[in-house]
């Protein structure tokens, strides 16, 4: 199914297999994406390169999210979560979605849609920009693989600060 998508629009592609990084953190709709993109990888294509830096984008926009949402929006986060929260920027940047998952854990419901329409809307803005990723890792990491470095940089922040402000929407005011 994946693989028919590129064949008809590529940027839906984008949003898909950028929103399956989120589903799970880690898990096997993740990894579903993620092999899916380092066969396309291995294709050593145009369209591959972009697949694999959209599923790459997608992987990141959790923990750099909720890092920002900690920090913008203190009241929808528990003293302990505002703590922690910050270490997911670095998360983020190095490709580690695992960081967000106490926090999806602690509220599930608004968490894991949050992070994934993110991760979709970079996912998406990763293959409209024409991003393309030579290596089979996400991260600061990878950046001298990538094409078009500042159209997956603008996909990246885009793509957190869409979830960052969904979570501030979405979770409920803890109480102090």
């Amino acid at each position: 199914l994946l693989n028919s998508m590129g064949n008809s629009s590529k940027i839906l592609l984008g949003c898909v297999v950028g929103g399956m990084m989120s589903i799970d953190m880690g898990g096997p709709f993740n990894k579903a994406a993620y092999v899916f993109g380092t066969g396309m990888l291995a294709q050593q294509t145009e369209s591959g390169f972009m697949i694999m830096a959209a599923v790459m984008v997608g992987g990141m926009i959790p923990p750099f999210a909720i890092a920002i949402a900690t920090l913008v929006f203190k009241n929808k986060f528990t003293a302990e979560e505002r703590k922690s929260g910050p270490v997911n920027f670095i998360m983020g940047l190095c490709f580690i979605s695992e960081g967000a998952i106490p926090y999806a854990a602690a509220d599930p419901l608004h968490v894991i849609p949050s992070c994934i329409v993110g991760s979709a809307v970079a996912g998406g803005l990763s293959m409209a920009f024409g991003c393309t990723l030579r290596a089979p890792h996400g991260g600061v990491f990878v950046f001298p693989t990538i094409g078009n470095v500042a159209g997956y940089i603008a996909a990246f922040l885009i793509g957190s600060i869409v979830s960052a402000i969904l979570l501030g929407i979405l979770k409920k005011k803890v109480s102090k």
